[in-house]
């Protein structure tokens, strides 16, 4: 296990070499967070960013862009200029070996003005097909070094299916081996899906718990307000299946259903992540049409439907809505259904899991009047846990009412880190616990095909929702058949 904290006291030296360093992902994550591990100290002196794109920028132009991207931040006043002033930017194809020749020597020149000892992260926040060219022109033309790490760091989509994701990461994993290849999702940075195995194993209250014999049925809802937006080229080819089930959704049932980890290790930690994901119940192509829904949001609540989105096609089937009922067959969570629900233009943003415990047996209360337990994880938008328990009515007799008790995990005198200064940080210490193994993508891209497959083949209908509303009454449906409803109702 790595003494994380005593680390993060010390500065870190490196290069980072960001490909499509003007690109909105960089602009909007990228650098804000760059920024806050410079206010702590984290990066200080020895360090520098290259920011490499097509556009024929100047090293004076991304240091401008780079101080608007930051200019929120109080701290931007004092110590923005400074930060800022460790940019710099190449006009890059990155199908020309000569321009990686530039970089090199750009590189090299860095590497000795901040003395960084030869430490390199390279962010590909790119498509997907520059990979594999990227990863190769590095190794090539000797802009991996010898004396320090080597860290490359690519973003989501990982392909789109399970045959193009191998390809994708065999042609990274020729040039990097899997220790220095970091997968981001960011939903790994959010403080509340940290807090998940801090939940589960540190707590003997939920560890007793927390399996096939209490635990009645678990709920996972990420719902987005917002429509395609800008992404429409990119949603049209993806869908909501692709686009978060695959990934969002699949790391946190790995880890709200692993077994315990011998140790908190990126090793074990891992080991059990994959063995949940790989437990994932496969199935037919009948079976995927009774236990998922898929839709698409229709006009409605004053918002045009995905069909009058522009870069839609007008007979597009491209869901934007998934519901669906999951089973993982290992040993404590056999049997208990897994609801999932994520979908664009609904009643409002939020991501949260619901853990929906037993009804108990018993003489002493009226069964029926008894609510059950509830333990509810409000990833965002607040990070907060809830559970629902049972108590008594104020007054006379004795029934029974609902109440929650809250765990709030942060207050007034906390700032919670983004996810993605959490990842970055995470990168530049070399631990790759919050980050996909390429075994995790590949049991997640194999359970996924055989859904996409089975609705490419013609099994099941794509229903409607208006924008506005949580979803289809197919997602209800679901529920409902098995004598359950969703705990999230939107409001």
């Amino acid at each position: 296990m790595k003494v994380v904290l005593a680390i993060m006291e010390i500065e870190q030296k490196a290069l980072f070499i960001i490909f499509g360093g003007t690109g909105d992902l960089a602009k909007r994550k990228l650098y804000p967070s760059l920024f806050q591990l410079y206010k702590k100290g984290i990066l200080k002196d020895n360090f520098a960013i290259i920011g490499t794109a097509r556009r024929p920028w100047s090293d004076e132009h991304l240091q401008e862009v780079v101080k608007e991207a930051i200019e929120g931040d109080e701290a931007a006043v004092s110590l923005g200029a400074e930060f800022a002033s460790h940019f710099y930017y190449q006009s890059h194809n990155v199908n020309d070996t000569e321009h990686y020749v530039t970089l090199r020597k750009l590189a090299e020149k860095l590497d000795e003005k901040y003395q960084i000892e030869g430490n390199r992260l390279f962010y590909l926040a790119m498509s997907p097909r520059f990979f594999g060219t990227i990863a190769q022109h590095l190794k090539s033309q000797k802009i991996v070094t010898t004396k320090g790490y080597n860290r490359v760091i690519v973003e989501k989509p990982f392909g789109r299916d399970f045959e193009s994701a191998k390809d994708l990461n065999d042609s990274i994993s020729k040039y990097f081996p899997e220790e220095d290849f970091f997968r981001i999702d960011h939903y790994l940075g959010k403080e509340m899906i940290q807090n998940i195995m801090a939940l589960r194993f540190s707590n003997n209250l939920f560890r007793a718990v927390w399996n096939n014999r209490y635990i009645d049925n678990i709920q996972i809802t990420l719902s987005e307000a917002l429509g395609v937006e800008e992404r429409a080229g990119y949603y049209e080819t993806a869908g909501a299946l692709r686009d978060m089930v695959q990934n969002h959704i699949l790391q946190i049932i790995s880890l709200l259903t692993m077994n315990m980890p011998a140790s908190y290790s990126e090793s074990d930690i891992r080991r059990e992540k994959i063995y949940a994901l790989k437990s994932l119940k496969k199935y037919s192509a009948v079976k995927v049409a009774e236990n998922f829904v898929r839709a698409q949001y229709s006009a409605g609540d004053g918002q045009i439907g995905y069909l009058q989105e522009n870069e839609i096609a007008n007979d597009s089937t491209t869901e934007t809505f998934v519901a669906g009922k999951l089973f993982v067959n290992n040993e404590n969570f056999s049997g208990v259904p897994i609801y999932i629900r994520t979908g664009k233009r609904l009643t409002k943003k939020t991501t949260r899991i619901d853990i929906s415990f037993k009804e108990m047996e018993t003489s002493f209360f009226d069964s029926k009047k008894l609510g059950r337990n509830i333990l509810t994880i409000n990833v965002e938008p607040e990070g907060k846990v809830f559970l629902q328990t049972n108590i008594k009515k104020i007054g006379q007799g004795f029934d029974l009412v609902p109440s929650l008790m809250e765990l709030q995990l942060n207050n007034e005198n906390v700032v919670v880190p983004e996810a993605y200064e959490k990842l970055l940080l995470d990168a530049l210490l070399g631990d790759a616990t919050n980050f996909a193994h390429w075994e995790e993508v590949a049991y997640a891209w194999k359970f996924v095909d055989s859904i996409r497959k089975a609705w490419d083949d013609g099994n099941g209908n794509l229903a409607e929702y208006p924008c506005g509303s949580m979803g289809p009454r197919e997602s209800e449906e679901l529920l409902e058949r098995d004598g359950h409803q969703w705990v999230f109702d939107g409001e």
